[in-house]
């Protein structure tokens, strides 16, 4: 039993990761909520993303030790349920795979028609966002949602005839390029924030993916073992 009592231990120490996480993107959750804004909120609150990693973390904690006391008791009915639950959560992990590849081009244009709509409503006059904003482009050295055309008929653009100093940002002397004109910012051609963000996941994305399979193989691998020590209990 001892080596299959190894593989729960790991879905706990998953299901504490998760929690970890969960816990700080919801404490944290107002600074990305203000990017997209009041819209997204909204529409946010039916799909909180803090608060289901908390609910998957505390899954995986709890499943992890059914499958522990099944091994250490020989209980046959907390293996079962073990094995049960855990192909759920593995049918719905593939499920929301697949329907995040078919509809990601979908969530992108409806994304980018909310958050274009809003910069053009609330940058400049709401304060908060204007910040928020602001600084994201500081960090990411990028210009609006998709670029510098994002602003326009904007309330900062109208005030100041200017647009932000982020989308004049020249690459190659690592200054920023001021006033920051409409001629200005067509011609350093700075990168949307949202272009960037994708560029980064997608750096990221054979580590992401090594993750999901070392996860998914991990379930598997409980699964399998779960279902062999039901079938050999007396």
């Amino acid at each position: 039993m001892a080596p299959f009592q190894g593989l729960p231990l790991c879905l706990q120490l998953c299901g504490v990761a998760l929690l970890a996480v969960g816990i700080w993107v919801s404490v944290d959750g107002s600074s990305f909520m203000k990017i997209f804004g009041p819209l997204s909120s909204t529409a946010m609150q039916f799909v909180n993303v803090g608060y289901f990693l908390i609910a998957a973390g505390a899954v995986l904690f709890a499943l992890g030790f059914l499958g522990c006391y099944g091994a250490q008791t020989e209980n046959k009915c907390a293996l079962m349920m073990f094995f049960f639950i855990l192909l759920v959560i593995f049918i719905a992990e593939v499920a929301a795979a697949v329907v995040a590849l078919v509809y990601t081009t979908t969530a992108e244009n409806f994304l980018t028609l909310m958050v274009v709509s809003t910069i053009k409503k609330e940058y400049g006059s709401q304060k908060d966002y204007t910040q928020v904003w602001n600084s994201t482009m500081e960090g990411l050295k990028c210009c609006g949602f998709n670029n510098y055309t994002d602003f326009e008929d904007s309330p900062y653009v109208k005030e100041n005839n200017v647009f932000p100093q982020y989308c004049c940002f020249d690459h190659d002397n690592g200054t920023l390029v001021e006033p920051c004109t409409s001629d200005e910012a067509q011609n350093q051609k700075v990168e949307g924030c949202f272009n960037q963000l994708l560029y980064d996941i997608k750096t990221n994305a054979v580590t992401v993916g090594g993750v999901a399979a070392g996860i998914a193989g991990l379930e598997l691998a409980a699964m399998i073992v779960s279902m062999y020590l039901y079938c050999n209990l007396k």
